[in-house]
């Protein structure tokens, strides 16, 4: 029993360090990916009216630049997550906003947790998605006098551009490929639906 321990440490410890080590080539790429995401997104922002100052860069593009540029591998990141993630928050967000006006106490807490649970049953886990709903009930007049417009831009809108700049960039040399065709996420599915459709 000891032996199985310390080889299932063993494996532990190499799957932590694996995980964690980074090389400059792949830092170099998550920059330039983030940079130029982030970058396009400021862009459209800056071309806007006056009126939408501080719309287009909502904080949540951020913790998913972390993940679509820096982390590619996580199941976590692949597009159905980005994109999904974050229009299924917004759309959560404006809900609850629209039905419990300036009760920020129940709002708040209410956006994130019904963004967490709709991702789950939508197959969307995105992290950033729960920020996405904070900040539709949280964000002021301008973002909750929007609406349903929220979900379409900023939100979409920007999913759309972070989605895009990762296809591009994350995919210029051999070493680097998004989105993951064999994750272990997707094993997982398509193993659950074996299970499901064979003969007892």
């Amino acid at each position: 029993m000891s032996k199985n321990i310390s080889r299932r440490l063993r494996k532990y410890r190499y799957v932590f360090y694996r995980e964690t080590l980074i090389n400059s080539h792949e830092q170099f790429w998550s920059f330039v990916g983030a940079f130029v995401g982030i970058g396009v997104i400021a862009y459209v922002q800056s071309l806007q009216i006056p009126q939408f100052e501080n719309l287009f860069l909502i904080g949540s593009f951020g913790a998913s630049s972390v993940l679509i540029y820096g982390a590619i591998q996580s199941p976590l990141a692949q597009p159905r997550n980005l994109i999904g993630g974050h229009v299924v928050s917004a759309i959560v967000g404006v809900t609850v906003g629209k039905i419990c006006p300036e009760v920020i106490w129940l709002t708040a807490p209410l956006a994130v947790a019904l963004s967490i649970v709709a991702m789950q049953f939508t197959r969307t886990l995105h992290p950033p998605g729960g920020a996405t709903a904070l900040i539709a009930v949280a964000s002021g007049t301008k973002i909750s006098g929007m609406g349903y417009m929220y979900v379409l831009s900023p939100v979409l809108s920007g999913s759309i551009i972070l989605f895009l700049v990762a296809l591009l960039f994350n995919n210029i040399t051999s070493k680097r490929h998004y989105p993951v065709k064999h994750s272990r996420l997707r094993r997982s599915r398509r193993n659950a639906i074996k299970k499901r459709f064979q003969p007892n």
